[in-house]
Protein backbone atom coordinates (compact mmCIF):
# COMPACT_ATOMS: atom_id res chain seq x y z
CA UNK A 1 0.00 0.00 0.00
CA UNK A 2 1.04 3.26 -0.89
CA UNK A 3 2.29 5.45 1.81
CA UNK A 4 -0.59 8.10 1.42
CA UNK A 5 -2.86 5.81 1.41
CA UNK A 6 -1.76 3.89 4.07
CA UNK A 7 -1.76 7.08 6.43
CA UNK A 8 -5.12 8.34 5.02
CA UNK A 9 -6.80 5.06 6.35
CA UNK A 10 -4.87 5.71 9.62
CA UNK A 11 -6.79 9.03 9.44
CA UNK A 12 -10.10 7.64 9.29
CA UNK A 13 -9.69 5.20 11.82
CA UNK A 14 -8.45 8.34 14.37
CA UNK A 15 -11.38 10.75 12.57
CA UNK A 16 -14.35 7.59 13.56
CA UNK A 17 -12.71 7.44 17.28
CA UNK A 18 -12.83 11.35 17.55
CA UNK A 19 -16.67 10.85 16.38
CA UNK A 20 -17.37 8.53 18.73
CA UNK A 21 -15.93 9.10 21.44
CA UNK A 22 -15.87 13.06 21.11
CA UNK A 23 -12.88 13.16 22.15
CA UNK A 24 -10.23 15.72 21.02
CA UNK A 25 -7.97 15.08 18.09
CA UNK A 26 -4.72 15.19 19.71
CA UNK A 27 -6.45 12.89 22.58
CA UNK A 28 -7.14 10.34 19.96
CA UNK A 29 -4.10 10.43 17.77
CA UNK A 30 -2.10 9.51 20.94
CA UNK A 31 -4.46 6.79 21.60
CA UNK A 32 -4.17 5.42 18.35
CA UNK A 33 -0.43 5.25 18.28
CA UNK A 34 -0.11 4.27 21.68
CA UNK A 35 -3.11 0.94 21.01
CA UNK A 36 -2.81 -0.03 17.39
CA UNK A 37 -0.54 -2.81 16.42
CA UNK A 38 -0.01 -1.68 13.19
CA UNK A 39 1.24 2.03 14.68
CA UNK A 40 4.45 -0.32 15.19
CA UNK A 41 4.76 -0.91 11.72
CA UNK A 42 4.14 2.65 10.41
CA UNK A 43 8.42 3.96 11.38
CA UNK A 44 8.28 6.40 8.53
CA UNK A 45 8.09 10.02 10.24
CA UNK A 46 7.04 11.00 6.96
CA UNK A 47 3.72 8.96 7.20
CA UNK A 48 2.77 10.22 11.06
CA UNK A 49 3.03 13.70 9.58
CA UNK A 50 0.87 13.40 7.60
CA UNK A 51 -1.84 11.29 9.44
CA UNK A 52 -1.01 14.76 11.67
CA UNK A 53 -1.79 17.00 8.76
CA UNK A 54 -4.95 15.57 7.62
CA UNK A 55 -6.36 14.76 11.19
CA UNK A 56 -5.83 18.37 12.54
CA UNK A 57 -6.39 19.93 9.36
CA UNK A 58 -10.24 18.05 9.52
CA UNK A 59 -11.14 18.88 13.40
CA UNK A 60 -9.73 22.27 13.16
CA UNK A 61 -12.25 22.95 9.69
CA UNK A 62 -14.93 20.36 10.76
CA UNK A 63 -18.06 23.05 10.64
CA UNK A 64 -16.96 23.77 7.50
CA UNK A 65 -16.67 20.77 5.81
CA UNK A 66 -19.44 19.47 7.49
CA UNK A 67 -21.46 22.37 6.10
CA UNK A 68 -20.47 21.54 2.67
CA UNK A 69 -20.90 18.49 2.52
CA UNK A 70 -24.36 19.06 3.97
CA UNK A 71 -24.95 21.56 1.71
CA UNK A 72 -24.60 18.55 -1.50
CA UNK A 73 -25.86 15.55 -0.04
CA UNK A 74 -29.01 16.33 -0.65
CA UNK A 75 -31.91 14.46 1.24
CA UNK A 76 -29.16 13.63 4.05
CA UNK A 77 -28.34 14.96 7.36
CA UNK A 78 -24.54 14.56 8.21
CA UNK A 79 -25.48 13.35 11.69
CA UNK A 80 -28.13 10.61 10.19
CA UNK A 81 -24.95 9.52 7.08
CA UNK A 82 -23.20 6.19 8.94
CA UNK A 83 -19.94 6.76 10.93
CA UNK A 84 -17.59 5.68 8.28
CA UNK A 85 -18.95 7.79 5.69
CA UNK A 86 -19.25 10.80 7.03
CA UNK A 87 -15.57 10.48 7.90
CA UNK A 88 -14.82 9.48 5.15
CA UNK A 89 -16.64 12.72 3.63
CA UNK A 90 -14.97 14.49 5.71
CA UNK A 91 -11.15 13.92 5.25
CA UNK A 92 -11.75 14.08 1.28
CA UNK A 93 -13.93 17.28 1.68
CA UNK A 94 -10.78 18.61 3.62
CA UNK A 95 -8.73 17.40 1.11
CA UNK A 96 -10.60 18.99 -1.66
CA UNK A 97 -11.10 22.48 -0.19
CA UNK A 98 -7.65 23.31 2.17
CA UNK A 99 -4.97 20.97 0.29
CA UNK A 100 -4.04 22.47 -3.03
CA UNK A 101 -1.07 20.43 -3.22
CA UNK A 102 -3.39 17.08 -3.47
CA UNK A 103 -5.19 16.86 -6.88
CA UNK A 104 -9.33 16.70 -6.57
CA UNK A 105 -8.96 13.52 -8.31
CA UNK A 106 -6.73 11.07 -6.19
CA UNK A 107 -8.65 12.77 -2.88
CA UNK A 108 -12.12 11.18 -4.09
CA UNK A 109 -10.20 8.15 -5.66
CA UNK A 110 -8.90 7.59 -2.15
CA UNK A 111 -12.17 8.21 -0.43
CA UNK A 112 -13.84 6.12 -3.01
CA UNK A 113 -11.36 3.29 -2.13
CA UNK A 114 -12.05 3.82 1.47
CA UNK A 115 -15.44 3.25 1.41
CA UNK A 116 -15.25 0.17 -0.63
CA UNK A 117 -13.11 -1.50 1.73
CA UNK A 118 -14.88 0.07 4.77
CA UNK A 119 -18.55 0.73 4.31
CA UNK A 120 -21.64 -1.10 2.74
CA UNK A 121 -21.37 -1.46 -1.07
CA UNK A 122 -23.24 1.09 -2.22
CA UNK A 123 -21.08 3.69 -0.48
CA UNK A 124 -18.31 4.06 -3.06
CA UNK A 125 -21.43 5.82 -5.19
CA UNK A 126 -22.74 8.15 -2.68
CA UNK A 127 -18.96 9.61 -1.58
CA UNK A 128 -18.37 9.69 -5.04
CA UNK A 129 -21.42 11.67 -5.71
CA UNK A 130 -20.85 14.00 -3.41
CA UNK A 131 -17.52 14.67 -3.42
CA UNK A 132 -17.73 15.41 -7.33
CA UNK A 133 -20.70 17.92 -6.50
CA UNK A 134 -18.53 19.60 -4.38
CA UNK A 135 -15.55 19.40 -6.54
CA UNK A 136 -17.87 21.27 -9.52
CA UNK A 137 -18.72 23.88 -6.58
CA UNK A 138 -15.38 24.58 -5.80
CA UNK A 139 -14.85 25.48 -9.68
CA UNK A 140 -17.59 27.62 -10.35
Amino acid sequence: MRKRSLAREVCLKVLYQMDVTLEDYRACLENYWLREEEASSLADESIKDFVRELVKGVAEHLKEIDAKISQHATNWEIERMAVIDRNILRLACFELLFRQDIPPKVSINEAIELAKKYSEPQSGRFVNGILDKIKSDKKA
